[in-house]
């Protein structure tokens, strides 16, 4: 029996509009009502996800950054935090330098009213459209000056140049770091994400639900993209959006039969829990 559903945003929870459709919002009503813990997983930072859930009238726990930063939303919280350590934080910024790259950083900064930490002004094209819609960051012209926890760095920018950075980080300095390139995205081509390397949304996931007596085969996931590669494979049920990538769909139990601006986050999971 399932107990925990573990459900991504962009992609899958949400349209392309960026909005829970009524659908899927009186599924989680309903699924909550029947017993069952929902967790929001996702890339965003806690701030931006806890905007977008507003419209969801219970409680739910966030699993933000990638499973770096876990909270409540009700108070926001913390239950879990994985910071990048700060000399391993120094060398990707540096290595990223070499490629003329300029980095994101993703803080645990909530509670001071921002979660994104940038060297450059708005405008700067190396952001690509990544702030375009962020209203929590701020300009720290020196990145060692920061003295919020470390949740990611993130570099957006062309699909070539971000594999070849990724397989270098992944040569250079094995197990130091999680990280994943996601694609076809809106706001750049394409985005390099470089965290703890305990930082996946599965080996949170798994952390969260053991302190609820969830067991890993109790847990649903569902999600449409290479961040959610680690929680598909890992939970007792696997699901991944038709819209998704077509690597997450060859690693799913499941692929849903609509996607994510037809409610196939509800529809499926209504005939599966039988909701």
């Amino acid at each position: 029996m399932y107990k925990l559903i573990a459900m991504d945003l962009d992609g899958t929870l949400l349209d392309d509009n960026k909005d829970i459709s009524r659908e899927n919002l009186i599924f989680i009503d309903k699924a909550i009502e029947t017993g069952y813990e929902i967790v929001i997983a996702t890339g965003r930072g806690y701030s931006s996800a806890k905007s977008i859930i507003e419209k969801i009238d219970s409680h739910v726990t966030i699993l933000a950054n990638n499973g770096n930063i876990v909270k409540h939303s009700f108070d926001d919280k913390v239950i879990i935090s994985k910071y990048l350590d700060k000399k391993d934080f120094r060398n990707v910024v540096e290595a990223g330098k070499k490629r003329k790259l300029d980095p994101i950083i993703h803080i645990d900064g909530y509670a001071y009213g921002y979660d994104i930490a940038v060297e450059h002004g708005d405008d700067y094209l190396g952001y690509y459209n990544y702030l375009k819609n962020s209203i929590s960051h701020r300009r720290i012209k020196n990145l060692d000056n920061i003295e919020e926890g470390i949740l990611a760095v993130v570099y957006p920018g062309k699909s070539d140049q971000l594999n070849s950075f990724y397989r270098e980080l992944k040569e250079e300095y094995p197990g130091v770091y999680s990280a994943h390139v996601i694609e076809n995205m809106e706001i750049a081509e394409a985005f390099l994400e470089v965290m703890n390397p305990e930082g996946t949304k599965w080996l949170s996931l798994v952390e969260y639900a053991s302190s609820k007596d969830i067991k890993p085969k109790e847990i649903i996931a569902i999600g449409d993209n290479n961040n959610d590669t680690s929680m598909i494979k890992g939970a007792g049920l696997g699901i991944a959006m038709v819209n998704g990538s077509e690597s997450l769909k060859r690693k799913a139990d499941i692929v849903t039969a609509r996607d994510n601006n037809e409610s196939g986050v509800a529809f499926e999971l209504s005939k599966i829990l039988k909701i």
